[in-house]
């Protein structure tokens, strides 16, 4: 069985989610630093390799008019790096930090002075938002 992973590519940190093998519920991996991107790229995959990922759910934070953005097209490129090994799907991302900080505040966890819990968090939304909708027989599962 596979599991599909959840990326909140961010310019210094991206955060990453799993989703348990049903692909019904994403739980928080873990906090990459972006930069040296190589090193994040050989990350991701040995995260990958890990846990069986073959489809990877990157959050695509477009513009509140629907448009994309500088962030976005940065997103787009970054996946490009993951698409000859892994199905590389985007899932709008709008809000999710935002509603990532209101999740962490009721749960009483100290976001403000670590911002990789964001990350991590805004990661599992993207993932569990794309689980919610998705017909899961699609995407090389």
């Amino acid at each position: 069985m596979n599991k599909i992973m959840g990326l909140d590519v961010g310019t210094k940190r991206i955060g990453v989610a799993l989703s348990d093998y049903l692909l019904i519920t994403a739980q928080p991996c873990e906090m990459v630093p972006r930069q040296p991107e190589e090193k994040a790229i050989g990350r991701l995959k040995q995260i990958a390799a890990e846990w069986n990922v073959k489809t990877i759910v990157i959050g695509l934070p477009f513009n509140m008019d629907g448009t994309k953005g500088e962030q976005a097209q940065d997103c787009i490129a970054f996946g490009s790096l993951l698409k000859n090994d892994f199905v590389v799907v985007y899932e709008d991302e709008r809000l999710t930090s935002f509603m990532a900080e209101e999740n962490l505040r009721r749960r009483s966890k100290p976001y403000s002075k670590h911002k990789e819990l964001i990350d991590i968090e805004s990661a599992c939304i993207i993932l569990q938002e794309y689980l919610n909708r998705k017909d899961k027989t699609n995407d090389g599962l």
